[in-house]
């Protein structure tokens, strides 16, 4: 069954969960709204909706280099109290996100802080691509809106597929936390240093060494 957005936002207002994680509990459910929000009780996904207002700044700056020093992060995420901030799960939970920083590589935190013109100039590239593949014009706008999307999940931290587990965004990895610990986890901000960046040099896919090392 096709998971409409209005059923997403139906079940994102009775349960307070986040859009992704109503969107995967609608398909598993098949579109059943009862099941959806069971399957979401059940993970916890409900309760840490109502913890994720909450004032979180506590937490952990987290370092991570990669083997040889060729890529660094350092990733700050708050928690509500300093006893979960020394918390040996919460600071795995921290060196997890770092690794993953610095293995896909994400240019913000989420798609509402994407500068309004970067995205004015995306959409540009992707009407110009629409129509250079022949759409019509009528429905170009429509095919950037849905391509736009595709974008936010290359370029922002929280819609990332986890490196560790594809199968579920950064977002659900944080409410799946939330859950877990039982405090409002947040990821404030991050800075990645590549060696060379902005250098021209030798072309090297270290990504892709952290990505096999995190799966190691």
């Amino acid at each position: 069954m096709a998971i409409s957005a209005a059923m997403v936002k139906e079940l994102r207002e009775k349960t307070g969960a986040g859009m992704l994680d109503c969107k995967k509990a609608l398909e598993e459910a098949g579109g059943d709204m009862t099941r959806a929000a069971e399957i979401l009780r059940e993970k916890g996904l409900s309760a840490a909706a109502k913890k994720a207002g909450r004032i979180a700044t506590e937490g952990a700056v987290e370092s991570y280099i990669h083997a040889g020093g060729k890529i660094g992060v350092l990733v700050e995420v708050n928690c509500e109290t300093d006893f979960v901030g020394r918390n040996s799960e919460f600071r795995a939970f921290v060196r997890d996100i770092a690794m993953h920083i610095a293995a896909s590589n994400p240019q913000y935190i989420s798609r509402e802080d994407v500068p309004a013109d970067v995205i004015e100039k995306e959409k540009e590239i992707l009407r110009t691509q629409a129509l250079n593949e022949g759409k019509p014009e009528k429905v170009v706008e429509k095919i950037v809106e849905g391509r736009i999307n595709k974008f936010f999940e290359e370029v922002c931290l929280l819609e990332q597929p986890f490196v560790k587990d594809p199968d579920k965004t950064i977002a659900q990895l944080v409410s799946e936390k939330i859950a877990t610990i039982g405090e409002n986890i947040t990821i404030r901000r991050f800075a990645r240093f590549e060696l060379g960046e902005g250098l021209e040099k030798k072309q090297e896919n270290f990504a892709e060494e952290v990505m096999a090392q995190m799966k190691r």
